[in-house]
């Protein structure tokens, strides 16, 4: 499997080819369908495996790689649910030592997913309409 695009640039996993056509895959809607070959380049460096992510909406996919495992993943819902939170309720209510609830929220942060906040005058973190849109569409 290779990524391809057409004229107009479209990106498209590249799934059986002939002498005149090749059978394609759209990844963000999955359909499939038959285009001359001589409208489709390939895109270099571009892995189909990343292209078949596309059919994951973008928020989506950013909770995806930003939420590493379980704990992670709870710690965004969380906040989702009940923020904004203040950094001293965060530790007192969930099993996280400092050094590693610092770390995520850092992760959160840097993925676009957490925004700081002020919570009873003390600092704090809300999630933003990126992770609840994508937190949305996970529980969906």
């Amino acid at each position: 499997m290779r990524t391809v695009r057409d004229d107009d640039g479209t990106r498209y996993l590249l799934l059986k080819e002939s002498t005149e056509s090749s059978l394609v895959r759209d990844p963000e809607t999955g359909e499939q369908q038959h285009l001359p070959n001589a409208d489709l380049e390939p895109v270099d460096g571009e892995s189909p495996l990343a292209t078949a992510a596309e059919g994951v909406p973008d928020a989506a996919r950013q909770v995806i790689t930003a939420a590493h495992d379980e704990r992670a993943l709870g710690l965004l819902v969380e906040l989702d649910d009940r923020g904004p939170l203040s950094v001293a309720e965060l530790l007192s209510a969930y099993d996280l030592c400092e050094s590693d609830l610092h770390g995520l929220l850092a992760e959160f942060r840097a993925a676009g997913l957490l925004a700081e906040a002020t919570v009873h005058g003390q600092r704090g973190y809300d999630t933003t309409e990126t992770a609840s849109d994508g937190l949305a569409h996970l529980r969906d």
